[in-house]
């Protein structure tokens, strides 16, 4: 398998057992190990301790991250995972596995989980780092396979690669910038500045009433301060906020005015040198899950926290 054809590579390995699993990526970290370049494994748990096993004493090498933790949302891989690794190697080429999309991704996450592979090109575009795939194609659903397709310029399938001809990854994050509908009956709380601790205050004793554990609280209150604030800086000086229990979680939703016009807005690391701009960083790296849709009548960033 060619690892890479340019200073960027970004190709989706389809596999249907154990065997081609290990087949694709094993010799993947090999090679990178052999290469002299630093190798990061961020993919579900069971597959962690299966590659450990295939690698043997080579195992200590390799940075192991279990995704279902560190990637439960979606929009934290870029900056928390990917970057995070890349970042600290800043000369040569870096060599990643990352699997964000495995069976059991609920339907609520599958788009973050889509546009976040799309949004993979743009945020390592040009750099000389090879980020390898993984796609369950025995129980994944078409849909999955297709989009895959979509957002990787290569596919290696059985041991061949080949280029996808359906590679669109813009495609990918317009299909997925889907208007969220709140559900029927949650009242909308409309806000300006000087509402801005009144409505986070209320934000987290509602989350508290629904269920969320007492030390998730201030991730809520953080969460709700950076979007509010965000709305009334960058969004028309004003918004609304709801607040909601849904499938054992908390739904918070800020909506306002505003138009987001870059596609990596929150999922950058934090320049240290800029005093600002941090604001969806911060709500990406508290919450469980990061939705957003963005259009000519405004944006609404949704976030979710366990109960």
């Amino acid at each position: 398998m060619a690892a890479h054809a340019g200073p960027f590579a970004h190709p989706a390995l389809f596999y249907r057992d154990d065997q081609q699993y290990v087949a694709g990526t094993v010799p993947f970290i090999l090679g990178g190990l052999q290469a002299g370049e630093p190798v990061a494994v961020a993919v579900p748990g069971a597959r962690l301790a299966l590659l450990k096993r295939e690698l043997g004493r080579h195992a200590a090498a390799v940075r192991f991250i279990d995704m279902t933790q560190a990637g439960r949302n979606p929009g934290r891989i870029i900056p928390g995972v990917l970057r995070a690794f890349a970042d600290a190697w800043p000369n040569g080429r870096v060599r990643i596995i990352g699997e964000p999309i495995w069976p059991g991704r609920s339907a609520a996450e599958y788009p973050a989980c889509a546009q976040h592979e799309a949004l993979i090109n743009a945020a390592f575009r040009g750099r000389p780092v090879t980020i390898l795939c993984p796609y369950d194609a025995a129980r994944l659903d078409a849909t999955v396979l297709a989009d895959a397709c979509a957002t990787h310029p290569h596919v290696i399938d059985q041991d061949h690669q080949r280029a996808s001809p359906a590679y669109d990854p813009d495609a990918v994050i317009t299909r997925y910038n889907e208007p969220l509908t709140p559900p029927h009956g949650v009242v909308a709380t409309a806000f300006t500045a000087h509402e801005l601790p009144a409505v986070r205050n209320a934000a987290v004793r509602r989350a508290e009433e629904l269920g969320v554990d007492a030390a998730r609280l201030e991730d809520v209150a953080l969460a709700v301060a950076e979007l509010t604030t965000n709305s009334v800086v960058h969004g028309g000086d004003s918004g609304t906020l709801r607040v909601w229990g849904e499938d054992r979680q908390v739904v918070c939703e800020v909506r306002d005015r505003g138009q987001l016009d870059d596609q990596l807005a929150g999922r950058r690391p934090a320049d240290r040198a800029q005093p600002g701009g941090r604001g969806l960083l911060l709500v990406h790296l508290v919450a469980d899950l990061v939705r957003l849709h963005t259009g000519e009548q405004g944006t609404t960033v949704r976030c979710y926290f366990a109960c």
